[in-house]
């Protein structure tokens, strides 16, 4: 029986991210980078205003004072996307607008707010006082230049990406696509959320829990709710599930009468790379492969599904995505109210806690009991306490190592 750790190792191992495609920019948000993106382009692509007011050459204005503006003469009016036809000569400036190309021969930028006009409107402008040269112009390429690196391979895009790839002329960019990941609920005693159970039935909590971890990894949940302990019908479902990127099936994965997953997978070609972890909750963890799908069995209790998610299918389906970062971050914590369990044990444990950062230091507390059928336990977790195989009490006040995970809102 493999080790958390080991078991994780066996699943990246067999997985590899799925082809990449390019994809237009309004596509592309939260998608890894299929490779590391680099500008061919400038930007600005050419120097322009920062500001309204009057393109000069910062020479004219030298001996400018409220008491004695110096005159220029105004050769026209620049606008965002014009082009100036002559050059500014000594003595002379263009009225420009923001963004509008800065002319030949000027090099500064006088705001229009710094200037007077005759009441006449006539053709020259008054300015007050000196500037320094090469004020509000922004030169071609102070922003990226060509050659710069934008986006390395494997990170989400996001709107500050997309916003600069425009920027540089790549509309589409090769992404990784999102995994179609298949959720199977099976039991017979499962109930649509919207029923009230009859006798010795439960509503299908993980078909929506399982269903929203894995769209809040970014993969795309396909779900088929409530199959029925009957060999024909599982049989049927999971040939249709398939057609997904990836196989997700809770309950049906023990040794009872009515476990039908283990068998049908491997009728229908799955090889098996391992049963069961050594850890709790959730030791029934099953791993399959069929061809390049990889394929998961995890626990119908909805506490070991949502736990199986996070450890060992959300690094799994960030790897088939591209994604560089597989992981959570993990942090050391102080355990304020500790915690005992069961002597000699020697499974890893994972506590569902609430963490907080007090100064320097984050503490962590117990959501509250930690049975594998306390679901409301997943209600306030913001972390997941690694209890370490063999260790069987954390004292109060005992460093403990945390998962910070998204189960529930920050803290």
């Amino acid at each position: 029986m493999p080790t958390p750790a080991e078991a994780l190792a066996l699943i990246l191992d067999r997985v590899a991210p799925l082809p990449p495609r390019r994809l237009p920019l309004a596509e592309a948000q939260g998608l890894a980078a299929a490779e590391a993106l680099v500008s061919t382009e400038q930007v600005p692509p050419f120097t322009n205003s920062a500001m309204d007011g009057y393109a000069v050459r910062a020479v004219d204005l030298a001996a400018a004072s409220a008491e004695h503006p110096v005159r220029l003469h105004v050769l026209g009016d620049l606008a965002a996307g014009a082009t100036p036809g002559r050059a500014v000569a000594p003595g002379t400036a263009w009225r420009i607008m923001t963004g509008a190309p800065l002319p030949e021969g000027a090099d500064t930028v006088v705001p229009v707010e710094d200037t007077t006009r005759g009441e006449d409107g006539g053709d020259w402008v008054g300015v007050r006082a000196p500037l320094r040269l090469g004020v509000h112009v922004r030169h071609a390429g102070e922003d990226i230049q060509a050659g710069l690196a934008l986006v390395p391979a494997g990170r989400a895009l996001r709107p500050g990406d997309l916003g600069v790839l425009a920027a540089v002329g790549m509309p589409a960019v090769p992404v990784h696509p999102r995994v179609r990941v298949a959720v199977l609920t099976t039991g017979d005693e499962l109930v649509d959320a919207s029923e009230r159970p009859g006798p010795g039935q439960i509503r299908d909590a993980n078909i929506h829990a399982v269903c929203a971890q894995v769209a809040a990894c970014g993969a795309v949940p396909m779900p088929f709710a409530r199959v029925r302990d009957d060999r024909a019908t599982l049989t049927a479902v999971l040939r249709e599930a398939m057609q997904a990127d990836a196989i997700l099936t809770t309950g049906g994965i023990s040794v009872g009468d009515y476990d039908f997953v283990k068998p049908i997978l491997e009728e229908l070609g799955a090889r098996r790379v391992f049963w069961k972890v050594a850890q709790k909750p959730g030791g029934p963890l099953g791993f399959w492969m069929l061809g390049e799908k990889p394929i998961f069995g995890i626990p119908g209790n909805p506490v070991a599904a949502m736990l199986m998610v996070e450890e060992y299918v959300r690094p799994a389906l960030r790897r088939l995505m591209g994604f560089s970062a597989l992981h959570r971050p993990v942090a050391e914590a102080v355990l304020e109210d500790g915690w005992s369990g069961k002597p000699g044990d020697r499974r890893t444990t994972f506590l569902r806690v609430v963490a907080r950062r007090e100064g320097d230091q984050l503490l962590a507390r117990l959501t509250g009991p930690q049975g594998s059928a306390i679901l409301s336990s997943m209600l306030h977790a913001n972390a997941l306490a690694v209890i370490p195989a063999g260790m069987d009490r954390v004292e109060p006040g005992g460093s403990v190592t945390l998962h910070l995970t998204e189960l529930a809102e920050d803290h």
